[in-house]
């Protein structure tokens, strides 16, 4: 299967991701009447790609320290032990297993890893394209999203609300939008 799988313009070879125009980011519930967004600052990825994009291995991480939501009260208390403890579990790190067609998408499964805890997700994969930049280099760009229960993790703090419900919602929208660069 993986012999008659092809994206025009794919390329085999190693990808390192341009951190300029990419975004590790994030959203969750809050009061239940809105949403909360936030990134992490800091992250890497590379990732090899085979003859076929099936055979694509990916690394990524993101440094807990560098969360981001706007708000630096809130920031600091997602740094401890209520959320992501970034002292003892410094990154969130994810690791691919497989690369399938999932319609016009791709369905990238791993290992996410927060808060010391791994369990395999499942990311949908939108391919933005090919093409060289200015200076002549090879890029792709593309469009990953999945959607996490934060408890499954060990991410479990909350506060009732005086009406009923709770502060902070269970699932959360990881999305990363990515360019990234085919290393000579």
């Amino acid at each position: 299967m993986t012999d008659s799988y092809t994206i025009p313009g794919h390329k085999a070879g190693t990808w390192t991701i341009d951190p300029s125009h990419s975004e590790v980011s994030f959203s969750v519930r809050h009061l239940l009447i809105s949403k909360v967004k936030g990134k992490f600052e800091k992250f890497d990825a590379t990732f090899v790609t085979g003859e076929s994009p099936l055979d694509t291995k990916l690394t990524a991480t993101a440094e807990v320290e560098s969360i981001n939501t706007g708000d630096a009260n809130r920031d600091g208390h997602l740094r401890t032990n209520d959320f992501f403890n970034a002292p003892e579990f410094p990154t969130i790190t994810f690791v691919s297993t497989s690369v399938v067609p999932n319609k016009d998408d791709l369905a990238v499964t791993g290992d996410l890893t927060i808060k010391g805890v791994t369990k395999e997700v499942t990311f949908t994969v939108e391919f933005g394209g090919f093409g060289n930049d200015l200076y002549g280099n090879y890029k792709l760009g593309l469009t990953a999203k999945t959607v996490i229960n934060r408890n499954d993790f060990g991410v479990s703090w909350n506060a009732p609300l005086e009406a009923g419900g709770v502060l902070v919602g269970d699932d959360v929208t990881i999305t990363i939008d990515l360019q990234a660069s085919l290393q000579a």
